[in-house]
C-alpha cells in the first residue's frame, strides 16, 4: 500500500523523498541537497504529476531564492528520472552509460499502453494494472543527461562537496551513487533495494556486491536505497549477503539445467527469502545472471521476463485468494 510521500530531513541540508510502499514497481526515493543558496535533486520521478509534488515540497524546504540547478540522475530507469523536464534550466548529470540503458526502456507511450491496451483477464494485463496503473505516463519527454562522466565526478553544491562514482554495470549499465562525505550519507540508486527483492536488468550479481561493498568502506552513517526504507550499515550488510546468497544459488540452479523462471519458481515454493517482497522478479535478475553465466551477449527481452513474472505472481495471488476463501468457509 502506497503511504503520501514525505520529504524527511536526514541531516543538514539533506532531505530524502520517500513514498514509503512495499511490493509496489515504480514508486523510487528521491533526494533533496541544499547548501549556501543552491540546490539539487537526487532522482526525480516516474511522473509529472509525482514531480510536481516533489518539486512543490523541495522548494519549500529549500527556502525563497533558491534554485534548483542541478539534477542528478542515478540511472536510465524511468521512475528515477522521467520527471527531470519539470525541472527547466537545470544540468542533468548521469554516468555516460546511461544513455545506453535509455535506448532499450520502455518509452512512457510503450508502458501507458501496456497498462491500458492489455486484457486485465490475462496475468499480463492484470500485473500492469496492478504495479503501473497507478501512474499517469502522459506527457512525458525523455530527457537526455546533459553533462555525462566515467569513473568520478565531483561537484559542490553551495558549500556542500558531492562526489558521484560510476558504480555499473550492476542495477543497469550505467548505475551512479552519490556520496555526501560531511553528511556520511549515500544515495545508492537501485544497486540497493530494501525491503522487496531486486530486479537487476545487467549486473553480474558480483559487480552489484562490489558496488554495495564500495559504499560500505565509505563507512556511511545511511544509505538511501532505490527504493525502500533508508538503511544503516547492519542493512546494507544484510542486503549484500542477500545478494551474495542469491549469487550462489543462481550458479547451483544453472548448472542443474534450470532456466531463470524455473529458478525463480523454486527458490519461491522453498520460501527462501520470506522477508522481501515481490519474489517473481527473480525471474529478471536469475535471467541476467544465467546470461552472463552462459557468456551471452542478447539484450534482455523485457516484455517476456514481465510476463514470466507476472504469471508467477498471478499463480501465488489465485493461491492466497483460494485459501482465504477456504478460511472463510
Amino acid at each position: 500500500m502506497e503511504s503520501d510521500p514525505r520529504l524527511v530531513p536526514l541531516a543538514t541540508g539533506v532531505h530524502v523523498w520517500s513514498p514509503d510502499a512495499a511490493g509496489a514497481w515504480g514508486l523510487a526515493n528521491c533526494g533533496l541537497l541544499t547548501a549556501a543558496g543552491e540546490a539539487a535533486l537526487v532522482d526525480t520521478p516516474y511522473t509529472l504529476d509525482r514531480t510536481d509534488d516533489f518539486l512543490a515540497a523541495a522548494r519549500a524546504a529549500a527556502g525563497p531564492g533558491t534554485g534548483i540547478t542541478t539534477v542528478l540522475t542515478t540511472h536510465g530507469n524511468g521512475d528515477h528520472g522521467w520527471g527531470n523536464q519539470r525541472v527547466t534550466g537545470a544540468e542533468i548529470v548521469s554516468t555516460r552509460r546511461t544513455l545506453e540503458h535509455q535506448c532499450f526502456e520502455p518509452t512512457p507511450e510503450q508502458l501507458r499502453s501496456l497498462v491500458e491496451d492489455t486484457d486485465p483477464g490475462e496475468p499480463l494485463g492484470w500485473y500492469f494494472r496492478r504495479h503501473f496503473g497507478r501512474f499517469d505516463f502522459r506527457g512525458i519527454t525523455v530527457q537526455e543527461p546533459t553533462r555525462t562522466f566515467e569513473g568520478r565526478l565531483d561537484l559542490r553544491i553551495g558549500d556542500m562537496p558531492v562526489e558521484l562514482h560510476d558504480v555499473g554495470p550492476a542495477h543497469t549499465v550505467g548505475d551512479m551513487v552519490v556520496h555526501l562525505p560531511k553528511q556520511r550519507i549515500v544515495f545508492a540508486g537501485d544497486v540497493v533495494f530494501a525491503g522487496d527483492h531486486v530486479c537487476h536488468w545487467s549486473g553480474p550479481l558480483e559487480r552489484v556486491v562490489l558496488a554495495c561493498e564500495r559504499v560500505l568502506g565509505w563507512d556511511p552513517d545511511l544509505v538511501v536505497p532505490g527504493h525502500g526504507p533508508v538503511l544503516d550499515q547492519d542493512g546494507l550488510r544484510g542486503h549484500i549477503a542477500y545478494l551474495r546468497d542469491l549469487a550462489d544459488q543462481a550458479r547451483s540452479l544453472h548448472a542443474r539445467g534450470l532456466t531463470p523462471t524455473e529458478a525463480a519458481r523454486h527458490l519461491i515454493a522453498e520460501d527462501r527469502y520470506p522477508d522481501l517482497h515481490l519474489p517473481e522478479r527473480m525471474v529478471i535478475t536469475l535471467a541476467s545472471e544465467f546470461r552472463h553465466l552462459d557468456r551471452a551477449d542478447a539484450e534482455p527481452d523485457i516484455l517476456a521476463l514481465m510476463t514470466d513474472c507476472s504469471w508467477i505472481a498471478w499463480q501465488r495471488d489465485s493461491g492466497d485468494q483460494a485459501l482465504s476463501t477456504a478460511s472463510a468457509g
